[in-house]
C-alpha cells in the first residue's frame, strides 16, 4: 500500500491529503464551502455541503495520484471541533443546519448554567469552562427549537455527532456512529478522568445517550470505506488540534504547539496526567493510542485568527488575498500605535468573555491600511502571548520553544513578532500541514503503515526558527498597550 489519506475538514474547506511513507505530502485537493449567517452571532454549515465537498476532494487528490483505493492502506479523518450535527438515522440526511462552534446563540443559556450552580460540576468532569462554544450547548438548543429533532429523539431515530462522526457514518454508509476520545472530550458530555458519556451532563442538556456515538480511541480501526472501489479502513481520528499536537511530534509532557488557523489553538501536551487549570485554560483529552491510556493536554483557544486576515480582505477590502498582507504589514515599521483586538466572536482564553466584541484604537490622522494590516496581525500573536503566559503559570514549566503550523505560519513577519513577543524561539517545520499529518500518522499507526511513534519522530524536521531580537522594556511596553485595548473590549 502507497499512501495514508487524511480528510482535513475545517471550517472553511474541505481538504484531502495522500501522504506518503516518509510523512510527504504527493497531492493535495479542497473545497470551499458556504458559510450561513442567519443572525448576529450565528454560524452555521449546511452538513450535506461539507460530506460532498469532502467526497469530491478525495475522488480529485485520489485522481491527482493516479491512485485508487487499492493504494490506500487507510484513512485518518481531522475535523474541526464543537460543530454539532443532527440528522436522522433512518434516512442518514442532516436535520437542520449544523451549528458552527464559532456560533454564540447558546451565550445566555450558559449564563443561566452558571447562576444555577453547574459550573464548577461541568469543569470538574469535562475540564472545560461553561461557554456556547461547546457541542452540548449546541444539542441543547436544537432538541428546544429544531421541531424535527425534537420528534426524531422521541422515536430513537435521532443521531448527533461532531463533524468526524458525520463524516465516518457517511464512509461506512451508516454502519458506524462513532467518534473518537478527543471529539468527545469537546462536547461538554464526556467525562475525561472516567473516559465515558456522563449520566448527570446528559439529563443537564437533556441528550439522550442513544443519539451520541460510540467512543473509540484515536489510533484503531473505527470501520471501513467501500466508497472508492477497494475497502479501506478509517484507521485514525483526532480534532484538528488534537491531530496537530500528534502531527507536531509534541507527544512528551511540556511540549507546545501553536496551530494559526481560522482561530488561533496553543496545546500543551501534559502525558497520561490531567492538569487542572488555575488560568482559566481547557483541560482536553489528547488523544487514546489502541487499548493505551488516555493522554492529556492543557489548551487556550484564540477564536480569531487567520479570520481577522479574511476580514481585512472581504470586510473592509484593502488587500485582494489574503496572502497580500505580509506585504502590505511590512510596509511599515510598526503599527504606529494601533491595536486591533479581533473580538468579533468574543474573546477566548484565558479571558472567556462571550460578550466581547472587537476593537481598533490608537488610530490618529496618520494611520494607513498598512498599520491597520500590520496592527491585524500582531494583534493575533498578543492573543497568543496571554495564552502562553497563562499556559506555563498552570503547568509550571518554562517554554523551551514554540512549535507552529497552519496557514498564517507561513507569515515571516508575524512569527518574527511573536518570538519577539515570547521571547523563545518560534520553530517551524518542513510540513506545516500538521493537523493532517497527525491525522495519517494516528491512522497508520493503527494499520501498521508505521512502525510505532519512534519512526514518527524521526521524520518532523525544522523549516525555519526565528529567534527573538527585541529587547525586554520594548516587550513590556507594547504588552502594556495591549492589555489596555483588551480592556475596553469587554463586555461587561
Amino acid at each position: 500500500m502507497k499512501y495514508i489519506l487524511a480528510l482535513d475538514q475545517g471550517t472553511t474547506s474541505s481538504r484531502s491529503i495522500l501522504f506518503d511513507q516518509t510523512g510527504k505530502v504527493v497531492a493535495t485537493a479542497q473545497k470551499e464551502f458556504t458559510q450561513h449567517y442567519p443572525q448576529p452571532g450565528w454560524v452555521e454549515h449546511d452538513a450535506g455541503e461539507i460530506w460532498s465537498t469532502q467526497l469530491k476532494t478525495i475522488k480529485e487528490v485520489l485522481k491527482k495520484a493516479k491512485a485508487t483505493g487499492k493504494d490506500i492502506a487507510g484513512i485518518g479523518i481531522t475535523n474541526q471541533r464543537e460543530t454539532t450535527v443532527a440528522w436522522n438515522k433512518t434516512t442518514g440526511k442532516a436535520v437542520g443546519k449544523a451549528i458552527v462552534w464559532q456560533d454564540r446563540r447558546t451565550a445566555a443559556f450558559c449564563d443561566r448554567l452558571k447562576a444555577k450552580g453547574a459550573e464548577s460540576m461541568i469543569r470538574h468532569k469535562t475540564g472545560l469552562v461553561v461557554d456556547a462554544y461547546f457541542s452540548a450547548t449546541k444539542m441543547n438548543w436544537m432538541l428546544k427549537h429544531v421541531p424535527e429533532t425534537k420528534a426524531l429523539a422521541k422515536s430513537g431515530e435521532l443521531a448527533f455527532g461532531t463533524v468526524d462522526s458525520w463524516l465516518l457514518w457517511n464512509l461506512t454508509e451508516g454502519r458506524v456512529h462513532g467518534t473518537d476520545v478527543s471529539n468527545a472530550s469537546r462536547t461538554m458530555l464526556y467525562d475525561i478522568t472516567k473516559g465515558a458519556w456522563d449520566a448527570e451532563l446528559m439529563k443537564l442538556f437533556g441528550v439522550p445517550k442513544e443519539t451520541l456515538p460510540k467512543v473509540m480511541a484515536s489510533s484503531g480501526v473505527f470501520g471501513e470505506t467501500s466508497l472508492f472501489g477497494s475497502s479501506i479502513p478509517i484507521a485514525g481520528i483526532a480534532g484538528d488540534q488534537q491531530a496537530a499536537l500528534f502531527g507536531q511530534v509534541c507527544t512528551t509532557p511540556g511540549m507546545v504547539k501553536n496551530t494559526y488557523g481560522t482561530g488561533c489553538f496553543m496545546l500543551m501536551h501534559t502525558g497520561t496526567k490531567r492538569i487542572a487549570s488555575g488560568n482559566n485554560l481547557l483541560t482536553t483529552v489528547a488523544w487514546q493510542i489502541g487499548d493505551g491510556e488516555l493522554e492529556y493536554a492543557v489548551e487556550g483557544s484564540v477564536f480569531i485568527a487567520g479570520a481577522v486576515v479574511q476580514w481585512l480582505r472581504d470586510g473592509l477590502g484593502i488587500i485582494k488575498k489574503s496572502a497580500d498582507v505580509e506585504a502590505l504589514a511590512a510596509q511599515v515599521e510598526d503599527s504606529g500605535g494601533v491595536y486591533l483586538v479581533p473580538a468579533f466572536a468574543g474573546l477566548g482564553a484565558p479571558h472567556w468573555d462571550q460578550y466581547a466584541r472587537g476593537l481598533m484604537c490608537g488610530i490618529t490622522r496618520g494611520t494607513t491600511k498598512a498599520h491597520i494590516a500590520r496592527a491585524a496581525l500582531e494583534g493575533i500573536a498578543f492573543q497568543v502571548t496571554d495564552i502562553l503566559h497563562a499556559m506555563q503559570a498552570d503547568a509550571g514549566v518554562k517554554l523551551r520553544e514554540l512549535r507552529v503550523d497552519g496557514g498564517a505560519s507561513n507569515n515571516n513577519l508575524m512569527m518574527q513578532f511573536q518570538a519577539d513577543l515570547l521571547g523563545v524561539p518560534v520553530v517551524r517545520p518542513v510540513v506545516t500541514e500538521t493537523t493532517a499529518l497527525g491525522a495519517a500518522y494516528l491512522a497508520g499507526l493503527a494499520v501498521g503503515y508505521w512502525k510505532n511513534q519512534a519512526e514518527i519522530a524521526t521524520q518532523w524536521k525544522t523549516e525555519r526558527r526565528f529567534e527573538p531580537a527585541m529587547k525586554a522594556a520594548q516587550r513590556k511596553g507594547l504588552m502594556a498597550g495591549w492589555n489596555r485595548a483588551l480592556e475596553r473590549t469587554k463586555g461587561e
